[in-house]
């Protein structure tokens, strides 16, 4: 098993930043670590992902060049850096960890996750 745990969420205007924590316990080692968001009305969106093994992450067309992923092994923590926020990155952010250990592929689809954070609001203003 594994938990998770987002914070950081909040109220930003437009071109803004916030820094999104996802403090990950229990059996993550060789798990993919992924990103999501659902804005109301939509379907759960990939942000982005930290592959196991080499720690390159890779992210959703949409987030591109405006959305960072990193890992602090010591505190067990993945970060979601946000810059450039638009107000369409308004969603519930949640961090995942894949159901698959040692996945071959990149882990995009939110069913390929088995444990999932309580997720953090982020609101972008225009």
């Amino acid at each position: 098993q594994a938990q998770l745990v987002e914070s950081g969420g909040g109220l930003v205007q437009a071109g803004g930043s916030l820094r999104l924590p996802c403090a990950a316990s229990g059996r993550t080692f060789g798990y993919e670590i992924g990103w999501f968001r659902q804005a109301p009305g939509k379907e759960r969106e990939f942000v982005g992902a930290t592959t196991w093994s080499s720690e390159i992450p890779y992210y959703a067309d949409s987030v591109r060049g405006r959305f960072a992923i990193s890992r602090n092994k010591d505190k067990n923590t993945d970060y979601l850096q946000m810059n450039n926020l638009k107000p369409e990155d308004t969603a519930v952010y949640y961090c995942a960890r894949s159901r698959k250990l040692i996945p071959s592929n990149e882990v995009r689809a939110h069913d390929e996750y088995e444990y999932w954070g309580q997720g953090t609001q982020v609101t972008v203003s225009s």
